[in-house]
């Protein structure tokens, strides 16, 4: 079967079996058919043909033709789960995991995390420390919610609710936004040996003399935990939230929903987006996010 009858197979499961939005099945047909113009250059028309090498071409080639972080990460997450039904379908048993984990290819697109990086930058922090607590809740928080460093700056106790937080982003527009166990749990460890007299008007994450913390220091400790972690990509607060749109949009989750989360301005202005309820928000986050 010719590659591009495999991806008219995809798009159809996605579409009927998976019930992904038109918005998104569009982004997924227009990675992968964009990935096989790329293949035709190369003449390669049967999925038996394709190599690494090749993949590492078409992703190098995107780098040096200056597409953008957000174009060449989605692009990575459609092959992915292009190939990953491949395998589920045993259409083939190549897997190409190794490549789309490999250091070299991250290096293209540096400010995206795997989900083992996240794993492995979230253990570092010494939460039998004040500090350790802290920054394990802010960065666990940032991870799971999507949140601007400057929105995690100024997070105060009032804007905290059981299983969701309360944004105000670019433009004073509010947002709810849900966040998984591992954050709560991180977070009430936080505030329950650390902030046990928090007041409501008070921010969430401060030094040890109750001032708020500020970017340039979230960008620090990122930066230091990233080392200890021996992750080699630079990377800043807005590593994890690129990382987390990345990862629900590599899960399944609609384009339309991870636009949302993120609070981005263009959701208010454009009539492309329809809205999307709260529970719907909820829903979609608990169903979708690698790290609930």
């Amino acid at each position: 079967m010719e590659i591009h009858d495999l991806i008219d197979n995809f798009i159809s499961y996605i579409r009927v079996e998976k019930g992904l939005s038109s918005n998104s099945v569009l982004a997924y047909s227009q990675d992968l058919n964009f990935f096989y113009d790329f293949l035709n250059t190369q003449k390669i028309q049967r999925i038996k043909d394709l190599n690494k090498d090749l993949l590492m071409i078409f992703f190098s080639n995107l780098h040096e033709k200056k597409f953008s972080t957000a174009s060449i990460a989605r692009k990575l997450v459609s092959l992915k789960s292009f190939f990953r039904f491949l395998n589920q379908e045993k259409i083939t048993t190549a897997s190409y995991d190794a490549v789309f984990e490999t250091p070299k290819l991250w290096q293209v697109i540096p400010d995206v995390l795997t989900e083992k990086e996240v794993d492995n930058l979230m253990n570092q922090p010494d939460t039998t420390t004040f500090q350790g607590s802290r920054d394990k809740a802010m960065f666990e928080l940032i991870y799971a919610s999507g949140l601007r460093v400057s929105e995690v700056c100024t997070l105060k106790h009032k804007d905290l609710y059981i299983d969701h937080i309360r944004v105000d982003g670019k433009g004073k527009k509010q947002r709810l936004i849900p966040f998984g166990e591992k954050a709560k749990k991180s977070l009430l460890k936080y505030l329950k040996n650390y902030r046990k007299d928090i007041l409501a008007d008070e921010y969430v994450f401060c030094s040890k003399r109750g001032k708020k913390i500020n970017r340039s220091t979230v960008y620090r400790l990122i930066k230091e935990y990233a080392i200890s972690a021996n992750i080699s990509k630079s990377i800043s607060p807005h590593t994890l939230r690129h990382s987390f749109a990345t990862h629900l949009l590599e899960n399944g989750a609609d384009l339309r929903i991870i636009q949302e989360l993120l609070g981005h301005e263009n959701i208010a202005t454009t009539d492309r987006y329809t809205h999307i309820s709260d529970k719907h928000l909820q829903d979609a986050f608990s169903s979708f996010h690698p790290r609930p």
